[in-house]
């Protein structure tokens, strides 16, 4: 009974706390007046990891974490940088837009535009593996609603994570930005400025030198100055006029680096904008970490933008809601005597307490492999140490370690630490374990072992002592260059390990994310498929999967018909498979190359001109076969096919690779799109075919500018919304 009301009482506080969003949050949010004016005021002292999760207060680029407490828009790793740190380019945002300008009569043009400051800690911190190289820099941004988070292609460099050599300078990128620069490209006046950036990066005429200041952006000494300074940027609405303070303390300066006349509602184009903020990094690399931010935005009562519905809170649900923390604070300390009272006397175990682990005892999974004590895997990793690390993603990090293998010797393993103890963490870990822990091929890496301890969430992996695919594909000159049989080799293993998920496997397992980041390569080069966070097993009777979160998984690799439908199928990881042929045989990018162009654009526009073998990467030398090479490149092709019905199956695809079929049957240009899809033939249990019915389509051309009308029916009614949507020529992807 005692615990039963506990948890009725736990569960009331709760549902009150829904009221006060910085109950639930980690950012403090709400309104007050300042100057007669209301005004919104959101606050992060620090950045807790449980923000990648809460995504009503930030969103994040792929390539953006949280790490020792602080933002870093660029990834942060100790370990090899022409992977992980070189050319890379992230953002951050929050979420919530804010309303820019609204109409107002009694202004002289009829625009009353918000006024806003904030101030924010920044580290520009160069990298322990090389302390003589800097760049690129990091920015302050304010983006037109309309503007993704994801950092355009090619934004890495000079273009700070804002635009890239075709867009730079484009008033319809629809930024405004203040760019704290460590590189001097040839229109910066130096490599320590700051400058205020407006649709481009070129900000000569408002930079300036912060070297007379004292202030140096990335030192060198990092002893003596650790690279952190602080910003404030206020904009005066009325007067449209932006001011920039620096400093290396919290006192803010009475001396301006930057005023400059500024009109945001004629930048903008349109009345709500996000907050954040951009990096970059190119050949030289440094950490680009925001460490604290503090904001105040005039509220202008548009009605388009989240924020201003929910900071504010009546006088009774602030009572409510304080006196709501202070009974849940006595309750949980209750509890937590209670508990700790039980498990002294031997009565309490924490997989019996916790909700995950009643729901499932892991120790029962069949065929489990070894259980590792966390003492163990800290010790392998030298207490998770920076220098130890592989690599690092969306769920977590994974460390080099050396174990006690079974017969008693000195073992190396990878070992796969996820993000926190929060819900998703756990889905993620439960999910890659159930499913990892069921498959045999050779060419699958092999789940090693796990560890579950005081909500620490690991898996453990053969080590690949030759990483990642990614790495000798786009590592830079320090990389070894993958000859041509080590490359057909690779996709014919990545090929089969494919297959056997999607035909020989007892469960269709749709992977959902394949790329060169996830193929691994073991001690002879051969590749092992990897990274099942993703990844799902259907039941027999379902042929595709829907995550309610989203779409998921890296774009470029990421079919276009997902992009409609929101399911993962067989189809849409060939899709996937596609693009890593024509990178191994291209040795470039699928997109995010310096030409601008897509991998996928120019193979086809190679064998359009009957050109198609001038694909084949120049570092080979021509020592090639030629018959492969052009086999690799038609099949890439066919893989790559817009729509998901002209792909080839994964036995198919084996076929071809091993010589038993001819080359796939490829037009000389590429396919337009089709929405809703044409029928994809499906091979049922007794090997006969069936056809997935499908409504009316209409096609695309697939020229890089085209536009989508689709026809969607509604949900009353027999009459259709017509919709447009410009198209992506890279992905194929509809873009609102």
């Amino acid at each position: 009974m005692a615990s039963g009301a506990i948890f009725l009482l736990l569960t009331w506080c709760a549902s009150v706390f829904l009221l006060f969003p910085s109950a639930h949050a980690q950012a403090t949010i709400f309104t007050s007046t300042i100057d007669g004016k209301e005004s919104t005021t959101f606050s992060f002292p620090k950045f807790d990891k449980s923000l990648i999760q809460l995504t009503a207060n930030l969103t994040f680029s792929s390539n953006a974490t949280i790490t020792q407490d602080g933002l870093q828009i660029t990834p942060d790793s100790g370990n090899r940088p022409e992977v992980f740190l070189v050319n890379q380019a992230g953002r951050v945002f929050f979420t919530s837009p804010f309303v820019i300008w609204a109409s107002n009569s009694t202004a002289g043009d009829g625009k009353h535009v918000a006024s806003f400051s904030t101030v924010f800690k920044v580290n520009l911190f160069r990298s322990n593996l090389n302390k003589k190289v800097k760049g690129e820099g990091l920015t302050f941004v304010v983006a037109s609603s309309s503007v993704g988070v994801e950092p355009p292609h090619g934004s890495h460099g000079g273009y700070l994570g804002l635009t890239n050599a075709s867009t730079d300078g484009d008033a319809g990128n629809r930024f405004v930005a203040v760019e704290l620069d460590t590189v001097k490209q040839p229109y910066d006046i130096d490599d320590n400025h700051v400058g205020l950036d407006v649709n481009g990066v070129r900000s000569s005429s408002s930079a300036v030198s912060l070297t007379p200041l004292g202030i140096q952006l990335a030192p060198t000494n990092t002893t003596a100055d650790d690279g952190s300074c602080f910003v404030w940027v206020d904009y005066n609405g009325t007067s449209r006029r932006l001011l920039v303070f620096i400093a290396k303390n919290d006192i803010k300066p009475t001396a301006t680096v930057i005023n400059a006349s500024l009109d945001l509602s004629t930048v903008l184009l349109g009345r709500t904008a996000h907050f954040g903020f951009s990096a970059s990094t190119g050949t030289t690399y440094q950490l680009n970490c925001v460490r604290m931010w503090n904001m105040t935005v005039e509220r202008l009562h548009d009605g388009s933008a989240s924020i201003t519905k929910n900071a504010s809170l009546s006088g009774w649900k602030i009572a409510v809601a304080a006196a709501a923390a202070a009974v849940a604070l006595a309750l949980f300390a209750a509890v937590y005597v209670l508990k700790r009272r039980r498990r002294r006397d031997g009565d309490d175990d924490e997989e019996q307490n916790n909700v995950f682990g009643k729901a499932i005892d892991f120790r029962k999974i069949p065929g489990l492999p070894k259980e590792f004590d966390y003492l163990e895997l800290r010790r392998g990793t030298n207490n998770f140490d920076e220098g130890m690390k592989l690599g690092q993603g969306g769920y977590g990090v994974v460390y080099r370690a050396t174990v006690v293998g079974d017969d008693g010797r000195s073992v190396d393993v990878a070992v796969k630490q996820f993000s926190g103890a929060n819900t998703k963490g756990k889905e993620d870990f439960f999910a890659e374990l159930r499913i990892i822990n069921c498959l045999r091929h050779r060419n699958l890496v092999k789940l090693v072992g796990w560890c579950r301890q005081n909500g620490r969430l690991l898996l453990v992996y053969d080590y690949m002592p030759n990483s990642s695919l990614d790495r000798h594909l786009f590592g830079g000159s320090e990389s070894e260059i993958l000859n041509w049989k080590q490359r057909y080799n690779v996709v014919t293993g990545v090929a089969s390990a494919l297959n056997y998920l999607h035909h020989e496997y007892d469960q269709m397992v749709i992977h959902r994310d394949i790329k060169p980041s996830n193929i691994m390569l073991d001690s002879a080069f051969n590749a092992r498929l990897g990274d099942f966070g993703l990844a799902r097993a259907l039941d027999s009777d379902k042929t595709s999967y829907t995550d309610m979160a989203g779409v998921t998984g890296t774009l470029g690799y990421i079919a276009p018909e997902c992009f409609h439908t929101g399911r993962a199928t067989r189809e849409s990881d060939v899709f996937g498979l596609g693009a890593v042929v024509l990178e191994v045989v291209c040795g470039r990018r699928v997109s995010g190359n310096d030409d601008g162009c897509s991998l996928l654009e120019r193979v086809w526009k190679l064998h359009g001109g009957r050109r198609i073998l001038d694909a084949v990467d120049e570092r080979l030398a021509g020592e090639f076969d030629e018959v492969e090479a052009e086999r690799l490149l038609l099949l890439g092709l066919a893989c790559s096919q817009p729509n998901p019905g002209e792909r080839p199956r994964t036995r198919a695809i084996l076929q071809i690779l091993n010589g038993a079929a001819p080359p796939p049957d490829v037009p000389p240009s590429k396919p337009a799109f089709m929405w809703p899809a044409m029928p994809v033939a499906l091979e049922g249990d007794d090997g006969e075919s069936e056809t997935r019915s499908s409504s009316s389509s209409m096609m695309l051309t697939s020229s890089s500018s085209s536009f989508h009308v689709s026809t969607s029916p509604r949900r009353r009614g027999g009459s259709r919304k017509l919709r447009a949507e410009q198209v992506s020529s890279e992905h194929g992807v509809a873009m609102v």
